[in-house]
């Protein structure tokens, strides 16, 4: 059974929105559908014009007979994995982990959470 234009519409993508501080306004993209992006001048605006970069950006995939990728969900990681590092790494962050008197674990994810988080508004909406 193909995929057609109905079906990738009703699948619920990222939408990334960032405002233009300079210029004023936001640009949103879909950053599971490379190049599906657009400008507007409020948030509300750029949901509605989102929309229809999906779908002109679908439709040329449909056409040119390109592969759409599925949105990623939460559901599809396990929020663990495996991680190979040199000793001495290891020994200082145990020793941090142990002055902040947290686990490693923490520590570890207190890291990645800052190192990872960004002043861009994301949104993951259900109604798209």
């Amino acid at each position: 059974m193909e995929k057609g234009l109905d079906y990738y519409m009703g699948l619920s993508y990222k939408i990334e929105v960032v405002e233009d501080k300079e210029e004023g306004g936001f640009a949103l993209c879909c950053p599971e559908l490379p190049g599906c992006v657009t400008c507007a001048e409020t948030i509300s605006q750029g949901f509605d014009m989102i929309e229809d970069a999906k779908k002109c950006w679908f439709e040329a995939c449909l056409e040119d007979r390109i592969p759409i990728p599925e949105p990623n969900h939460l559901n599809d990681f396990s929020g663990q994995f495996k991680l190979r590092i040199p000793k001495s790494l290891h020994k200082t962050l145990s020793e941090r982990s142990r002055q902040e008197g947290i686990s490693m674990n923490q520590y570890c994810l207190y890291l990645l959470s800052s190192g990872t988080s960004s002043n861009n508004t994301s949104r993951e909406t259900s109604r798209f």
